[in-house]
């Protein structure tokens, strides 16, 4: 029920906060459109961990910091590749296993791995990642890479 009374405040938060109008008449049709929304998403049965990920957003504080600063690394070096085109570059698809417990963790690692400039998750069968990246030099194809052991703690023992 926690997650269902959360979820609400979620959407009726960012409903108010996107919508900008608060009038009673909106702030009525907000809470109207939030709670059809709750309601539907409850009799479906997808309000669960994996859907409302709440476990994690303690270790998300020090997880996006640490994203935000890759993909700023990757974009000079990507910017770099662009602006002195002699540079040599070395694109290739790699595979490699994710140690990530729950789809939830994949989907965390794989989206991060696509926020990175010059990298782009093909592919997820299983713990198998098919990544591309546009020079292979850049990536660490390996179980034991600092994003995949990164992802692995936000997921947690929850995981």
């Amino acid at each position: 029920m926690s997650r269902i009374a959360g979820l609400w405040i979620v959407l009726y938060s960012l409903w108010a906060l996107l919508s900008g109008h608060f009038d009673p008449l909106f702030l009525t049709f907000g809470a109207g459109t939030c709670t059809a929304a709750v309601y539907v998403t409850a009799r479906m049965g997808i309000v669960d961990a994996q859907s409302m990920p709440v476990h994690l957003a303690g270790r998300a504080l020090g997880y996006l910091p640490w994203l935000a600063w890759e993909i700023l690394k990757s974009n000079v070096r990507v910017a770099r590749v662009i602006l002195a085109p002699k540079l040599r570059i070395n694109p290739q698809i790699v595979h490699f296993r994710a140690s990530q417990r729950s789809d939830l963790g994949r989907f965390i690692y794989a989206n991060s791995i696509t926020l990175t400039p010059g990298t782009l998750t093909t592919g997820i069968v299983g713990d198998d990642f098919e990544v591309h990246a546009l020079d292979v030099a850049h990536v660490d194809g390996s179980e034991n890479n600092e994003m995949n052991r990164r992802v692995t703690a936000l997921e947690g023992e929850a995981g």
